[in-house]
Parts: structure tokens; sequence; C-alpha cells
């Protein structure tokens, strides 16, 4: 086209001197021959001969030109044609008045015919289409009476069976009597398009969540499944209808404010809906702007979360809450004790850990739900004994912990002696008296430490002593204390020596599918044998090992030599077993320390996946640290699994953002399996909440059949407990995987 448009350029600009170069030589050629009387003869001849010489070449540029020009017209709808029949439309194109008819070779490609077929027959396009469509060509003919343009949209059928649909763009033209004069009809092939509309209506449309469209918070559209959790019939009963009818006041000004103020162009919210019927339901909506019918509009997509969050709401209170004592639970009593040190309002509080003496005794004697019945005796005699604004919980087992604020010293010893007088009375439990007294070991803020752990374990310390001094009485921490526990020291100091002295060993506790019976992994457990003590426990020397930062060296060797256990064994053909370890907070915490297990894994040649590395949930207390390191290991290729699930401190508010793999269920629940009252109502929690979030679940410390079959009813399919086997030196572990990897090649063969 831009050619076609130079070229008339060119002859508008050149062409016109020409020709008035050529009237110019006629004029004065008949000028010439009205004067010739008075010009000499052979002036006359060369006159004439020189204007008929300019006249000729003038008249043969001009030709010349218009040649070029009706070449250029010929090239350009040449070229215009070429773009007709490789457009994916076809044109009809029919004049009445000359009875002439023109078809693009598009028809061939969007009907599959010719279009000699076409030139036959005129109505072949009528009697192709689908016989549900006829119907609408009879209003389409009846429309272009209308002399407007008519655009209709229906099924083919081709000579191959095939069903195309087709958009259809008539123009018609008629004269001043209302005679059609001309008729253009556009037709292009939209079965890709169609299709994916209805696919795409049809995805909608079975969708089980809310899909609706709202404008000026007018519902333009809802899909049938949003309708039927709306509490409508169809819906048509709510299209037209304004959201404030569903939404809370709060609800609809959180979103208004979003998109009206803050320009959202993608929200995410909870909020809640009144259904038709008057009922409440939690609903997860996501919105965002899109162009609806040529207008501005939201697309809101919804799911009910009603039992999800209820579900969130029970495991939160069990993730905060003693479910037998109905006290605040260890991981409440660390966040608010974390909140209240760090409180401009208080200047300083008491940490109060009581411990019942011989509670285990009556446990052991009277059974589990007589000592339940003691907890929950116990519990209610702390409430009544302290003040509104004092907070007691319960940590576990016989441990409670109180906290007072901003009293003197005094107040705490009237308390504590208020705290034992309550108890000089016997407990009534199943027409039996039981007296149980408390041991009550008391830490102060700021000078006994200045985070909740120390202040724990510093009051514990002093518990300890107050059991020492005869139990049923109080004591106050003190850094002699401290000094004074001469096997602490010993310890220490002997535990610095360790690593290199190779009393540090490791232990497997082999981990079962519980359905198949077989070992899939083994959970790497550090030992240590002291010259002079013997083995010493774990509870005992880890904390120690924590508390002077020696846990980072040790850790670091645990690694080390579960690294090299694991590359012998797969030099031996045992590639297909986990190797579990137990990563410390202030190990997991250190800058480099992804760096570290990677190089152990690299030096190796070990399979990362084939890596388990257990955290607990203390570890997480720093989020944003935590989550930094947690994308670090896992585009490593480690797995991460948290342990003691459920007797931490993480927030369930982040668990969905952790990019962990397992979840382990504490042994202190799994205990809780065989309680006549619970029934192990927390671990079915757990483990339903764990696959709801995609997890892995293994439960620790089975012990008996019972808990193993409640744990097969429930779908928990990984666990190890003595029930299976203790943990194992290398040798005794060792004969158990070769056995099983013999076992499944004879299976094999």
């Amino acid at each position: 086209m831009r050619r076609l448009e130079r070229a008339t350029m060119i002859y508008k600009n050149s062409q016109t001197k020409w020709i008035i170069t050529l009237c110019l030589c006629v004029v004065l050629s008949m000028l010439v021959n009205i004067f010739y009387h008075f010009l000499n003869h052979v002036v006359f001849i060369l006159l004439h001969l020189l204007f008929s010489l300019i006249s000729i070449f003038s008249l043969m540029v001009l030709l010349k030109n218009i040649s070029a020009l009706i070449m250029e017209l010929k090239n350009s709808s040449t070229k215009l044609q070429t773009i007709f029949e490789t457009m994916d439309m076809a044109i009809w194109f029919h004049d009445y008045k000359i009875g002439t008819l023109f078809i693009t070779s598009g028809m061939e490609r969007i009907y599959g015919r010719s279009t000699a077929e076409f030139y036959q027959n005129i109505d072949l396009w009528k009697e192709v289409v689908h016989e549900d469509d006829r119907g609408l060509i009879t209003e389409r003919l009846e429309a272009l009476k209308t002399e407007k343009e008519v655009t209709s949209i229906y099924r083919i059928i081709r000579p191959d069976g095939q069903i195309r649909w087709i958009k259809d763009k008539g123009i018609p033209l008629y004269d001043g009597n209302g005679k059609m004069i001309e008729f253009t009809s556009i037709f292009f092939d939209i079965t890709e398009s169609k299709e994916n509309e209805d696919r795409f209506s049809t995805l909608v449309e079975m969708s089980p969540d809310i899909i609706a469209v709202v404008s000026n918070y007018e519902m333009l559209y809802i899909n049938f499944a949003g309708s039927k959790l709306i509490g409508a019939s169809n819906p048509l009963e709510l299209v037209g209808n304004t959201v404030y009818e569903l939404l809370s006041t709060e609800d609809y000004e959180k979103i208004n404010h979003e998109f009206s103020i803050n320009g959202a162009k993608n929200l995410r919210v909870e909020v809640q809906i009144k259904t038709l019927q008057q009922k409440v339901m939690d609903v997860e909506l996501s919105c965002m702007p899109i162009l609806f019918a040529g207008s501005h509009a939201v697309l809101v997509v919804g799911r009910d979360i009603t039992e999800r969050k209820k579900s969130d709401t029970l495991i939160k209170r069990l993730a905060y809450n003693d479910t037998l004592t109905d006290l605040p639970n260890r991981n409440s009593c660390m966040v608010y004790l974390h909140d209240r040190i760090h409180c401009l309002a208080v200047e300083s509080l008491y940490v109060l850990f009581l411990d019942l003496d011989q509670f285990k005794r009556i446990n052991d004697t009277r059974g589990h739900s007589t000592g339940d019945m003691i907890l929950k005796e116990v519990a209610n005699r702390l409430k009544s004994s302290l003040e509104e604004g004092d907070f007691v919980a319960r940590l576990g087992g016989d441990e409670f912990v109180i906290i007072l604020e901003n009293a003197d010293l005094q107040e705490i010893k009237s308390k504590a002696d208020k705290i034992l007088e309550a108890f000089t009375q016997p407990l009534f439990i199943k027409m039996e008296e039981f007296f149980v007294t408390p041991s009550i070991g008391i830490s102060h803020y700021p000078s006994d430490g200045k985070d909740q752990e120390t202040l724990i374990k510093n009051a514990d310390a002093a518990m300890y002593l107050a059991k020492d001094n005869g139990k049923n009485n109080y004591q106050f921490y003190s850094h002699a204390l401290e000094e004074s526990s001469s096997r602490k020291m010993v310890l220490e100091m002997a535990l610095r020596k360790a690593i290199k002295l190779n009393e540090l060993s490791l232990v497997y506790q082999p981990q079962f599918n519980i359905i198949t019976g077989e070992i899939f992994g083994v959970e790497a457990l550090l030992r240590w044998k002291h010259p002079k003590f013997g083995f010493v426990s774990p509870a005992e020397f880890i904390p120690i090992a924590e508390e002077t930062n020696l846990i980072i060296p040790i850790g670091d060797w645990v690694i080390k030599e579960a690294s090299r256990q694991m590359m012998e064994w797969n030099k031996q053909g045992l590639n297909d077993i986990k190797m579990s370890i137990n990563i410390s907070p202030r190990q997991f915490h250190c800058q480099d320390f992804a760096e570290i297990i990677s190089n152990f894994a690299e030096e190796y040649s070990l399979n990362t996946k084939m890596f388990e590395l257990e955290i607990t949930e203390s570890t997480l207390q720093n989020i944003d640290l935590s989550l930094n390191i947690l994308h670090k290991l896992k585009s490593l290729g480690f797995n991460i699994s948290i342990d003691d699930f459920g007797k931490g401190y993480s927030s369930l508010s982040y668990l969905k953002y952790l990019p962990i793999d397992t979840i382990k269920i504490d042994k202190t629940f799994v205990d809780d399996i065989t309680d006549p009252v619970h029934k192990g109502s927390l671990v079915k929690a757990i483990i339903d909440m764990g696959h709801n979030m995609n997890f892995s679940v293994i439960a620790e410390g089975i012990e008996n059949e019972e808990q193993l079959d409640f744990l097969k009813v429930n779908h928990c399919v990984l666990g190890q407990g003595f029930y299976y086997s203790k943990p194992l030196p290398r040798q005794e572990i060792e004969q158990l995987l070769f056995a099983q990897a013999s076992a499944g090649k004879s299976e094999r063969t």
C-alpha cells in the first residue's frame, strides 16, 4: 500500500509538467500553422519538427509512467489478494446490480470445500450449517432486512465430519428504494477460541469454589457452586444483588479500602459471609481487577474455609493450652514470658518453677487417670491461690510455672507461702485422700536472667535445691547454687575434651514404615562415655553443651560422623536408607551452617535427599533468620523435619510457610493414645493437620501394639520407638539393614 501511495504521488507530481509540456507543444504547433505565412518555409518546417518531437517524447514519458503506475496497482492488488488468501478469514462479496460474485480462497480453508462448489451453489454455506443452528440463520436473514450489519455465530459441518465454529459478519448495502444492491460477508473460524471459552466456562462451573464477577459491588456473575454455597438454588437469585448483603460492615470496609485507596491489584483476604439462610461462613477470597463485557470489574474467587478455621482454632488451642488442666502450656508460657520481659511497663518479675513432690509415685501406683485428676485439682488450687493478673502455666508432667510482675521480695515470699499453705489440705480423688506438696524454685528478672529460657532454667535449678532441702518449700536462685554443682563443672570440662579423646559415639534407632514393617531410615543419636561416670545421659550433657556453645563443634562432629557412616553404607549397597540428624538451635543459627553441612555431603559424595535434618520448634523463634537458613538447606536438597512437634514455641501461623517435609509427633503425645480420657485426640489432630499441609508424619516413642494400631487406623505410616527397637550400635543396626536388603533381593529373584 505504501508503494502504491508513493507511485500515486510520483504520478501526481511528475506527470503534471509533462502534460503541460505536451499541451504547450500542441498549442505552439497550432500557432505555427496559423501564422505560417509570416514564417520562412525552412523555419516553419524546423518548428513543426521540434514541437512534434517534444510532443512525442512527452507522450512517451507519460505512457511509460502510466504503465509503471498500472504495474504498481497490479502488484498491490496481487499482494492484497495474497493477504486475503493467507488470513484466517474469508470474504464473500455479491454485487446484485451486475450479478457478480467474488469469494476468497479462505472459504476453502474454513469450510473444507472448493470455491468452485460455492460458485456453483451460492446457498451451500447455509446447507452445511449444523442442524441445531439453522434457526440462527433464519434469524440472521430477517435481521439483514433492517439494513444494518449483522454478526452471527454458528456451527458448520465440514465434509470430513469436523464441526467448526464460524463468526459471520454480514454487511448489506441497499439503494434508495430499499433494494439490496450489494452484500459482503466476512467469515472467521473461531473454533479454538470458542472451545477454549467453553472449556474455561466448564472449569468455572465445575469448580467447587465460589467464582464471581463484581462491579461497583453488584454481582454480575456467579457460578453454580458459588450460589449453592451462599444458599441460593441457582445463580440468577444472586445476579444483580449487592455484596453488602453478604459481607459484614468491617469486611466490606477492609476490601473497599484496599481497592479504592491502596489500589490493590491482587487482594487475598479472609472474610465472613452470611448466607441467604443467615448462616455465617468463613471464606478465603482472592480478588483481581479484570475487564468484563468491556467494563472494569473484579474477579472474585472464594473458598469455604469454615472447617479449616475450626481445625486451626482447635490446633491453636491445643498448641497453646494444656488440654488436661486448661492452663496455658509451655509454648504459651514461653511466648508470654518473652513478651513481658520486653514490655517497658515491666521493671522486674519473678518466675516460680513448681514441681510436685512424690507425684511420680502416685502416678505409678494409682494410674495415670488418678494422676490426671490430681493435676487438675492442683491447677485449680494454684489459680485460687493467685490474684487476677498473675500468670500460671503447666509446662508438662507435674511441672508448673507462675509469673508475678512488679512485686517486691516480701510479696513474692508471701505468695509462695500461700501456695504452700493451699496444699496442706488433702486432695480427694476417687474417694481417696492424697497429700501432694510442691517444691518451688524462684528466679528474678533481670538479675537472674534476661531471657525466658534462662529464667526458667534458673528457677528449675532453684527448685532442685528446694527438693534437696526436704521438699515442700521454696528457694531463690543464686549464682552460688550453680557454683556448688561440682558434677556439672566436671562434665563441662570433660565435654570439651570428649571429641579429641574419642569418647563420643553414635547409635542409630531404626525408623519403620509401620504398614510394611520395613526400615526406611535411621536416626543418629549421640552418646558419651565418660571415663569416670560411664555413659552420661544426653538429657544431662546436651544442656551443658548448649549452654557453653560446645554444641557447635559437637554438632559438627555428629554431622561428619553420620556422613562418613552413610558413605560406608552407600559403598556396601545401602543407598535407600535415610539418615536423620538432630540439629541444635545454636548450631542451626550459625551463619555458615548450611555451607558446613553441604561441604560434608560433598566430601562424602552423599545424596542430600537422603539426609533429614531434625530441628525443634524452639529453633524457629527467630522466624526470619530461620526461614533464610531453611530455604538455603532446601535448595541444597536436604529434607527438613520438626522434632517433638507440639511441645515447642513455633507459631502455627508460620507453619504453612516453612519449607519443611516432616513433622515428628512427640513421645508424650504418643503416650496419650492409651489414655482412657483423651484417647489420642491430640495425635489424631496432628496427623490430620500434617496430611492437610502435605507433610510426612512420623510418630516417635511407640512402645506397644495399642499405640501402633491407633497410628495405623489414623493413617500415620511412619514410626520409631522401643516397640520396634532401641537405638543400636553400628554393628547391630548394620545387621538389620543388610538382613532387610538380602530379604528384598530374595523376593525379587
